[in-house]
């Protein structure tokens, strides 16, 4: 049965935070399974931007490129309650990017600038050694690049 964990926090419009997967047990992988983003302070409208990759540096929410191969997460909310659709919520995540290192998450809220809710959930993978090998070299080429 594999283990389920969230991260969470409150990071400010266009600034990082690492999400810290060093020091975890030896011979398990971690897989993102869910990426959601909560404004701080709720307004008449609102368009938050998020992020999450395992690359060198973080990727610009507002600036999202599929073919980074780092790219786990990206999130799209735009709420404006005076519009027919009232909210649109997209989000995409890698679910078979297997963790082994930091990742980066980036929040970017283009309207009022305000800090922005982000919660991750992942579940835990027992891993060979060869797995584990290979998952680590694959991460450690993409932090490199």
């Amino acid at each position: 049965m594999n283990k389920e964990f969230v991260m969470r926090g409150q990071t400010a419009s266009g600034k990082t935070e690492i999400l810290n997967f060093s020091g975890n047990k030896p011979g398990y992988a971690y897989r993102m399974t869910e990426f959601s983003l909560y404004e701080s302070t709720l307004s008449p409208a609102a368009t938050m931007l998020g992020s999450v990759t395992a690359g060198k540096t973080a990727v610009s929410p507002d600036d999202i490129n599929f073919n980074n191969e780092g790219l786990i997460a990206s999130s799209v909310v735009s709420y404006n309650p005076g519009a027919l659709d009232g909210e649109i919520t997209h989000t995409i995540v890698n679910d078979t990017f297997l963790i082994t290192q930091n990742l980066i998450l980036m929040v970017l809220n283009t309207v009022s600038g305000q800090a922005i809710n982000w919660q991750c959930r992942f579940v835990a993978e027992k891993m060979s050694k060869s797995e584990e090998a290979v998952t680590n070299y694959k991460q450690y080429t993409i932090s490199d690049e």
